[in-house]
Parts: C-alpha cells; sequence; structure tokens
C-alpha cells in the first residue's frame, strides 16, 4: 500500500446559514505531501456512511477547531467557551473509540488532543489564562507558520521521542482550552514553559496514538519536525494496510 487512505476530520459552522462543512487546506497538504491520501469526514456523515468509510481508512487525524461541549468532561460552560457542536463533539469522540478498538494510527492536532483526553475521561482547563496566566501566549497574535514558544519533549522511552528526536522544539498556538487531568493510559511527553500539557501519546508505544497542542500542519513547509509527525502518522498506517 503506497498511498493509505488518512481520515482527516473537519470543522463545521455554528449558527450559519447554510451550514457548512470546512478544513484548512494545510492539513490536506500536509498529509498528502507525507505520502497519504487524505478523506475528509465531516461531522454530518450519517451513521452507515461513518461505517463504510471507517472500514476503509487506514489512518486518521483530529484537526483543531471550536471547543468541546464542557459538560464532555462534567463542567458547566465558561464565558469564553465558542463554537461548540454537539455533532462534530460526537463524531470525533466515536472515532477515538473506533482508532482505540481497531489499532488504527490516530495523530491529534490542538483540538485533536483535547477530544482524545476528553474520550478517555480526562478533563480540560477551558480558558488557559484564568489557570496558568500568561506567561505564554497560547493564543498567538502572528501567522499561522510563525513559531512563538518552545516546547520541552521527554524523549527518552516516547514513540514521540523516536519521531522527533529533539527534546525542544519551536512551536506555534492556538488555542485557549488545554489538559486539565489526563485520561486513561495517556501520558503526558511534552510541556510549554508554563507546563501546559502540549503533547500526549499512548502508554503503550505499540499503539501509534500521538496528540500535540500545537499546529505541525502550518510549519511543514520549512520545519523538519512537523513534517516528521505526518510521514510518522502516514508510514504508521501504511504498514497497517500491509498487515
Amino acid at each position: 500500500m503506497s498511498h493509505p487512505l488518512i481520515g482527516v476530520s473537519t470543522s463545521i459552522t455554528v449558527g450559519e446559514y447554510p451550514e457548512r462543512a470546512y478544513v484548512n487546506s494545510a492539513y490536506l497538504r500536509a498529509v498528502e505531501q507525507a505520502g497519504g491520501i487524505p478523506v475528509l469526514l465531516p461531522p454530518q456523515l450519517g451513521a452507515e456512511a461513518r461505517e463504510t468509510l471507517w472500514r476503509r481508512l487506514d489512518g486518521l487525524v483530529l484537526t483543531g477547531g471550536g471547543d468541546i461541549e464542557p459538560a464532555r468532561f462534567g463542567e458547566l460552560p465558561h464565558p469564553s467557551t465558542a463554537l461548540v457542536s454537539s455533532d462534530r463533539d460526537g463524531l470525533e469522540l466515536d472515532l477515538v473509540d473506533r482508532a482505540l478498538r481497531d489499532d488504527v494510527p490516530l495523530f491529534g492536532i490542538c483540538r485533536g488532543l483535547q477530544v482524545l483526553n476528553v474520550a478517555l475521561g480526562g478533563t480540560l482547563h477551558q480558558h488557559v489564562p484564568d489557570s496558568v496566566g500568561e506567561t505564554v501566549q497560547h493564543s498567538q497574535a502572528e501567522k499561522r507558520h510563525v513559531a512563538t514558544h518552545p516546547v520541552k519533549l521527554l524523549t527518552e522511552g516516547t514513540r514521540l521521542g523516536e519521531i522527533l528526536g529533539s527534546p525542544e522544539l519551536a512551536v506555534n498556538s492556538f488555542h485557549h482550552q488545554a489538559v486539565k487531568s489526563l485520561g486513561r493510559h495517556l501520558r503526558d511527553v511534552g510541556w510549554a514553559p508554563d507546563q501546559v500539557v502540549e503533547a500526549v501519546e499512548h502508554e503503550d508505544r505499540r499503539r501509534f496514538v500521538i496528540a500535540v497542542q500545537w499546529h505541525p500542519e502550518d510549519l511543514v513547509g520549512h520545519d523538519a519536525a512537523a513534517r516528521a509527525l505526518f510521514a510518522a502518522v502516514v508510514d504508521a498506517a501504511r504498514a497497517r494496510g500491509r498487515s
């Protein structure tokens, strides 16, 4: 299998007419550049379509976007909670369950990390500045391809360390929710200077379940680490397809 099919979740408009499913093109280009074929998974998919598509996918990328409904992790919404879609939450939580059940390689990005954490029973800081202050700008004003803060990584004994090989990266940042308590079977393996969790992976290194809080899809044009992340999930999907 030279070009595995990689499911890519999409955003959905909230409170707009007509309703649209959409995703930033950078995700699609990054998957294709790494050798995969992106397959869009919009929240509007019905049960039969979801099941049919899932049987054909070799890997999964959960993308960034609006906030997860706080009720999903047992809290009332913060005043800053925005762009919540029950349909998107439901689809992506289901996709995490399917990926773990069927051992499908999963790569979560920004919201995708948060979805993975909540799916496994974890909780979120709803508004990072309220929890850790603003010494790090987690919702940067600079353009998306600009790295604005460092992330320290645990490289020894981690799958992320195998992929990236570096104990520190410069990353971009566009989020205000973040991990509070870790979900089942997850370990935190990357941190911002204010100790906000920036990367997690499954405690069983045989599983390809990795998520990062930054946006590597916007860095692939000039950052080898970003390219390595997409290459890793596509390679894992390709290997699964051959087994």
